[in-house]
């Protein structure tokens, strides 16, 4: 990402409403694996440490993170987020089936061979382990905040499960979310560039009122989209397993 941009969203990572309702989404999903405290869990592209916030509230006491941004690697120290090592998700710096749970949340959109990247997630992982994987949704959706976060590609749902089955995991929920908000984001980004609106990152698009507004429209979103699966969504969730395991 644009150095601005990581300074954007260290600021904005505690209260903003698409921070502060993805944590909720994925404390949701990790919980439904009812994995122990002990198990070794592993952030791989941290960034400011959103997730991290995540995974200290589960208790985990075996928690590694990987980022390639040194600018990333501070922010998470400053916060006092714990230790992460800098490193390459296409060859980690982990012997295989060290983790029983791996979060990849919009990550492998910023790799040029995500294919390498999702097989070095699956070499990581313990037979019977999971993947949290996010990726951004819909090539139309293309706009600043693909830009400056330096994304390679937008995701359409079925081609994604299939580089994810490809690299040897075993897909068992997914869904598009942000699926409420579709619209909305879709204008605003063409209005952007239309008018060459200057801005380090879309996150700088956020006042109190609007936090609380559009807080309560992802908090139905995060809500219903895991139950309903709309066809279209801003984001894409996959949970995958490694085969394996007991």
């Amino acid at each position: 990402m644009d150095l601005a941009t990581y300074a954007v969203e260290a600021q904005a990572e505690l209260a903003h409403w698409w921070f502060v309702g993805r944590r909720r989404l994925f404390a949701r999903e990790i919980d439904r694996l009812r994995l122990p405290q002990s198990s070794p869990v592993l952030d791989v592209g941290s960034s400011t440490g959103t997730n991290l916030r995540v995974l200290r509230e589960f208790g985990f006491r075996k928690v590694e993170a990987l980022d390639a941004s040194e600018e990333a690697i501070r922010y998470c120290r400053d916060k006092g987020l714990g230790v992460v090592q800098q490193g390459d998700v296409c060859a980690m710096p982990f012997p295989q089936e060290s983790f029983a749970l791996v979060l990849a949340t919009d990550v492998i959109e910023h790799i040029d061979d995500d294919g390498q990247a999702l097989r070095e997630i699956a070499r990581i992982l313990r037979p019977g382990g999971y993947a949290l994987i996010t990726v951004p949704a819909f090539p139309s959706l293309w706009g600043l905040q693909d830009r400056v976060a330096h994304h390679k590609r937008r995701y359409r749902l079925r081609p994604l499960l299939a580089r994810i089955e490809g690299a040897g995991l075993v897909v068992e929920r997914s869904y598009h979310f942000n699926f409420l908000l579709f619209g909305p984001i879709w204008i605003a980004r063409r209005l952007i560039d239309l008018f060459g609106i200057k801005l380090s990152s879309e996150g700088e698009i956020n006042w109190p009122l609007l936090n609380r507004i559009l807080s309560a429209v992802f908090s139905a979103d995060i809500a219903l989209a895991p139950l309903i699966h709309p066809p279209f969504g801003v984001s894409i969730l996959v949970m995958a397993r490694k085969e394996g395991g007991t």
